[in-house]
């Protein structure tokens, strides 16, 4: 087929390619400037689509499942993504970062007989992992041990892919600069926010979604620049509206009163807002300052297409939750400073990394993990400093070359090479990780689709309490006593707790006491940021094509970015 270039300075038109997945048998087309790409790392064009890719690479990025272990070294007691059913030997960061152990006396002769994953996957279960993955090039994270994938955090817990600069933040994911957050999407430079999504430089927001630069407002879908409104949509900088009308200070704090604080009234309320956004147009996405690029909450950035809560990135392609990456296809997580990096986990400030799991300093290296500051690696694990190695080995540079190009040799000719690890290694089950978060599986399609499942997560029920129609109606009738109490998630039956940071911003923003459990809110808050796809759809207003998340099936009144800033800002 004829494809005119998305790409700036391509010429005009290009031959594409459409292939079937050899997954899910589902198309999926590579495009002229995505050949260029892989010609450029070297590597066949994939042959999985970009969802099946995804799932391979989300099955090795446990965030928020977190396990009671001991240290396999102090025999201390820490947390660990990894289940104490697993295979892995558990060292907590401490001791995985010290010099009490040593990664290359875990080298293993290449056995150019045996199959290369195969060898890569004994030398992965004999190579102790840290428990919990901490960004200390971020910061240190102080007072802060129950979070993961996190740095520079201070009196956080349960936050989760968040740096830097966090403090006093609970229950969130992808924060950065933040202060008293709690249960939480995507913030940035936020001071007491609660159950906020896409929310930057704003203070006390409470239930706002798309909101920059507001202030002491609740109830918020699309706003920029507002002061003191309730139940807002798509308003720029108003003060003392309520519902989208405008109301005197007094009237406006009587309404308001009669509702916070109470958990009955602020999910009537709720029920209210949801009616009024849902009969007002919405941007075609979340992105800002961006040139030539596709996909959501995309910021600051140029020819990025299909990629998700991504900052001040460049000609990238299948990225989520990326910053600052150059040139880049298929990542999860970090990429700062970064460029020429393939299918990738939490892989940053490196150059030329292929098919790894947090690479840091690095460059040249190819199907590694846990790896620091080394270079020309292959097939590596948990190394500081290595050259030229192979299965934590390391060896004169023209006996590397000829051990690499037999493993590529090899690869290539499995169409394994170009790819990202096996799913057959993955060390985590797929309900464990952020792929159910992005393409939520039942456990018999997951197991289908040759992924495991964990069917003991570690979590209580049946112990509370307290039993929620006890929990009093008014935050203003909470007794301090609340946090001792187990109480019980109304939707899913899991106990959770009310920590002592929790109440505080609860009596301070005059918020109720949650009913659900932390998983089962989080859980809320994907379904409110959409998904991880982009539709086809048409201009709601004008009727010209447009690329979004909202599926044409959906209800939403869905404008293109001229209508939208031309009808509704």
């Amino acid at each position: 087929m004829l494809y005119c270039s998305r790409a700036v300075g391509l010429n005009e038109y290009m031959q594409s390619e459409t292939r079937n997945c050899q997954n899910c048998k589902n198309q999926f087309t590579i495009e002229p400037e995505d050949f260029d790409f892989y010609k450029k790392m070297d590597v066949p064009a994939p042959t999985f689509c970009p969802d099946c890719r995804f799932k391979q690479r989300a099955v090795w990025r446990n965030e928020m499942m977190l396990y009671s272990r001991t240290c396999n070294l102090c025999d201390k007691s820490t947390l660990s993504m990894y289940h104490p059913k697993s295979p892995y030997v558990i060292y907590c960061q401490d001791c995985w970062m010290s010099d009490k152990w040593d990664p290359f006396s875990y080298g293993q002769n290449y056995n150019f007989n045996k199959p290369f994953f195969e060898q890569f996957n004994e030398l992965l279960r004999a190579v102790p992992k840290f428990g919990i993955y901490a960004s200390n090039e971020m910061g240190p994270n102080i007072n802060s041990e129950y979070t993961n994938f996190a740095g520079g955090s201070k009196d956080c817990y349960l936050v989760f892919n968040s740096s830097p600069q966090n403090e006093n933040c609970a229950y969130g994911r992808g924060l950065s600069y933040c202060r008293d957050v709690f249960d939480s999407y995507f913030l940035s430079k936020t001071e007491r926010a609660y159950e906020a999504i896409n929310v930057h430089e704003s203070s006390t927001v409470s239930w706002a979604q798309d909101v920059t630069g507001c202030i002491n407002s609740f109830y918020l879908l699309n706003c920029s620049g507002c002061q003191n409104c309730f139940g807002c949509v798509n308003l720029r900088q108003k003060t003392y509206y309520f519902l989208n009308q405008p109301l005197t200070k007094k009237e406006y704090e009587k309404r308001v009163n009669e509702i916070r604080g109470s958990y009955q009234r602020m999910e009537e309320f709720k029920m209210r807002f949801e009616k009024l956004a849902i009969s007002l147009p919405r941007r075609e996405n979340a992105n800002l300052k961006n040139l030539n690029s596709t996909g959501n909450y995309i910021f600051e950035s140029k020819n990025c297409f299909n990629s998700f809560e991504i900052e001040s990135c460049e000609n990238s392609q299948y990225l989520f939750a990326v910053k600052f990456a150059k040139d880049s296809y298929d990542l999860i997580g970090h990429g700062r400073m970064s460029e020429l990096l393939l299918e990738g986990v939490a892989v940053g400030t490196s150059q030329r990394v292929l098919g790894s799991w947090w690479v840091m300093g690095s460059h040249d290296v190819e199907y590694s993990f846990a790896l620091r500051s080394g270079e020309n690696c292959i097939g590596c694990d948990g190394v500081h400093n290595a050259k030229f190695a192979v299965l934590n080995k390391q060896y004169p540079e023209e006996e590397y070359k000829k051990i690499r190009a037999h493993i590529v040799t090899e690869l290539k000719e499995k169409g394994l090479y170009g790819m990202y690890f096996p799913k057959e290694l993955a060390l985590f089950a797929y309900n464990e990780t952020i792929a159910q978060d992005n393409f939520p599986l039942t456990k018999e399609v997951a197991i289908t689709q040759g992924f495991r499942w964990q069917n003991e997560l570690q979590k209580t029920s049946g112990r509370e309490t307290l039993k929620s129609d006890k929990i009093p109606d008014h935050i203003k009738d909470v007794p301090d006593t609340i946090t001792k109490e187990i109480l019980s998630c109304i939707t899913c039956g899991r106990n959770y707790k009310i920590i002592l940071a929790e109440l505080q911003l609860y009596r301070n923003m005059l918020l109720p006491i949650p009913r659900q459990c932390f998983y089962c809110r989080h859980q809320d808050r994907i379904r409110r940021r959409g998904p991880m796809k982009i539709f086809d759809r048409v201009c709601t207003n004008c009727k010209k094509e447009i690329k979004t998340t909202y599926s044409p099936d959906r209800p939403e009144i869905v404008y293109c970015e001229a209508c939208y800033q031309q009808e509704v800002v």
